[in-house]
């Protein structure tokens, strides 16, 4: 077993730790980073998987593709999630005035 391959292991052993987070995170933003983290360590992998089969040039480009998903994915989460709470808020507000 190579040393590329040991490290896959542990890089998916990190991730479920990640995935753990993002199930029980109390907070919107443990799990963000939840999400945020594996997708970094998806990221790894690929290029790790590249490296093992000797084929690093094609899951370099899918790397970059994940790479743009991972970094757009939070980020539009996050910004519906503070919709959803300034939406509650105003209802709330208008509850209040009645």
């Amino acid at each position: 077993m190579s040393f590329f391959q040991i490290m896959l292991y542990i890089l998916c052993a990190v991730m479920a730790l990640s995935l753990y987070r993002v199930f029980t995170g109390p907070t919107l933003f443990d799990r963000l980073t939840g999400i945020g983290l594996i997708a970094s360590k998806t990221l790894v992998i690929l290029l790790l998987i590249g490296i093992v089969t000797n084929q690093l040039t094609y899951y370099i480009d899918i790397a970059l593709s994940y790479a743009i998903l991972g970094f757009i994915g939070p980020l539009v989460l996050a910004k519906f999630m503070q919709d959803k709470q300034d939406l509650e808020q105003d209802t709330q507000i208008k509850e209040n005035i009645k």
